[in-house]
């Protein structure tokens, strides 16, 4: 796993693991990330299926509940399939966008 913070966003880049293991390691590290908005990198993997995505439900609603974006980049997965409350987009540069996005209605109180 890479850690890459930005200002207040932490991007995290998945290496050579599974993503139970993956999802774990996020886990184990959260405390230090709670306080920033959290980009998941997934865009190296040849497959991704939304039983994957479905692995990251638990700390994607956990993160978003304390006012923080939390979004997963892949292309693997069309909105349509994923589920609801799981943030999706298909590049990095669109994850940027919307955790911005995110942090303006947040400061609009939206």
């Amino acid at each position: 796993m890479i850690f890459n913070k930005e200002g207040s966003t932490t991007i995290i880049t998945q290496e050579k693991t599974t993503i139970v293991q993956f999802v774990k390691g996020v886990e184990d590290k959260y405390e230090s990330l709670k306080n920033d908005n959290i980009i998941i990198n997934l865009f190296s993997l040849k497959t991704f299926t939304v039983d994957d995505l479905n692995e990251f439900l638990r700390v994607s609603n956990a993160h978003k509940a304390t006012k923080h974006s939390f979004v997963i980049v892949t292309d693997k997965i069309s909105y349509e399939d994923a589920p609801a409350e799981i943030t999706i987009v298909p590049t990095l540069q669109e994850a940027y966008d919307l955790v911005e996005m995110e942090e303006i209605e947040r400061d609009l109180d939206f």
